[in-house]
């Protein structure tokens, strides 16, 4: 009996609080190193080339959010499979999951790199250059076009060696190349004077130099055994690789989908307010850059829950599933009230990071943070609860979060309001839409669990 517990899976057996911290820790920070590659561009862009260097990086930010869709729908998918199988002892399918990933990732990478380069000017347009920021951020496309197939890499293998159970390897592979990224931007923009085609070069350097270490991890798989076979996709197994995955698809897809209608609507209503189309595009950029620190940390705790929730629900643990989501979503709310803060107490402060020569500039970072911003405190249960469900196998609920958020609410919201209050009223689409999200989150989950005690999976 001793010996079949010491054999049982940490997931099943280890307290969850120590699971949580073990798991979230280094994802959310390496997450967060990850989006140090567009904030460190993005500053040093801004004091060194200018306000419209930064709205040119700005107008080029979505792509790099599509790539990372793709990477997390592949990435999560596969994690999520491979939690699953584990927790049902179903050890050959879980192998076979780490070849499709392998070969699907690679494959999407290469095209996402020929897509960026080839279209890179009708892409600056349609994600919404303005005339004087078009060229420079056509140039920085095309530059950055090269590392996309290793910036995919990178959240992809995130996932997978986090289910693998070492998730400290990924960080230390992403602060490699984000310090590769924090040396070279500067020599690049400052002595050698070429401008956001330097920025990216040094990007593409770090994405490559941290991708090559996420490669060298996969002989070492511990939980899983890459075989020659398995390279060769089968629709079954990609089918239900890309249905976990569809869900992290769909919130990226959508962020990137909101970003570009609001640089639009900025580009638009930006030109009729005191700021100027240049300076509201480029804070938007600024704002989204330092959301998305936010952001990962959020997704930290919420990735980090996915393998244990996979594992317990294949193993039918019900209990220690809910538990498992009731502490995330206390973390979530927490750290969501602390950023509410950060936002509402210091936006000039964030906004001199990137630009601290103008005035006006200033004016509108503080303008936007406070009301974008607004209801912030709410932001990270429907993070945390979309999560629980693609954990557990329920693509659906885990879907319906992110499309109402952004799909339903927020950019139908912002549309509506900015045609009638201009600037300020895109701006607000954002606090309503996370009132909503946050309440459809608790009844869909509440929902869930009813459910559950109506199967008497789980008491009380």
């Amino acid at each position: 009996m001793a010996a079949e517990q010491e054999s049982r899976d940490p997931l099943e057996t280890e307290p969850i609080q120590r699971l949580i911290v073990r798991y979230a820790v280094p994802t959310a920070l390496t997450l967060m190193v990850n989006c140090l590659y567009n904030i460190v561009d993005q500053i040093f862009v801004g004091q060194g080339v200018g306000i419209t260097a930064m709205a040119a990086i700005n107008v080029a930010f979505p792509v790099v959010i599509l790539v990372n869709a793709v990477a997390l729908l592949l990435g999560d998918g596969s994690a999520a499979n491979i939690s699953l199988c584990l927790g049902r002892r179903q050890q050959r399918e879980a192998d076979d999951t780490i070849g499709h990933a392998l070969t699907l990732i690679a494959a999407s990478g290469l095209c996402a790199a020929a897509v960026s380069w080839c279209f890179a000017p009708q892409i600056a347009r349609l994600f919404g250059a303005t005339d004087t920021a078009w060229p420079e951020a056509a140039a920085y496309l095309r530059t950055i076009a090269w590392g996309l197939p290793f910036q995919l890499m990178c959240p992809a293998f995130t996932a997978i060696i986090r289910a693998d159970g070492h998730p400290r390897y990924s960080m230390g592979c992403m602060i490699t190349g984000a310090v590769l990224n924090l040396i070279l931007d500067p020599i690049f923009i400052f002595p050698l004077g070429m401008g956001v085609v330097g920025a990216g070069i040094a990007t593409v350097i770090g994405q490559v130099a941290a991708g090559v270490l996420f490669l060298l991890y996969l002989p070492r798989l511990q939980t899983v055994r890459l075989r020659r076979e398995a390279l060769c996709p089968t629709a079954k197994l990609t089918g239900r690789i890309l249905a976990l995955g569809f869900p992290s698809l769909l919130t990226q897809i959508l962020t990137a989908l909101v970003q570009i209608t609001l640089n639009n609507l900025l580009r638009l209503h930006g030109a009729a307010s005191v700021y100027g189309s240049d300076i509201a595009l480029s804070v938007y950029g600024m704002m989204m850059k330092v959301y998305q620190i936010a952001h990962s940390m959020f997704v930290g705790v919420s990735s980090a829950v996915q393998p244990i929730n996979g594992y317990n629900f294949g193993a039918r643990h019900f209990a220690r599933v809910r538990q498992t989501y009731r502490m995330a979503a206390a973390i979530a709310l927490v750290i969501s009230a602390v950023w509410f803060l950060v936002f509402q107490l210091f936006p000039r402060q964030i906004g001199m990071l990137f630009v601290s020569d103008s005035a006006l500039y200033l004016d509108c970072a503080q303008h936007c943070f406070r009301l974008y911003m607004a209801t912030f405190f709410l932001y990270g249960l429907h993070l945390a609860t979309a999560s629980f469900f693609q954990g557990i196998g329920r693509p659906v609920p885990s879907l319906a979060i992110p499309l109402a958020r952004q799909g339903v609410f927020l950019i139908p919201l912002a549309i509506l309001l900015s045609s009638r209050f201009g600037l300020d009223g895109a701006l607000l689409a954002a606090p309503i839409s996370d009132v909503l999200t946050f309440l459809l989150s608790l009844l869909l989950v509440w929902r869930e669990f009813t459910a559950w005690r109506r199967k008497s999976w789980i008491e009380g």
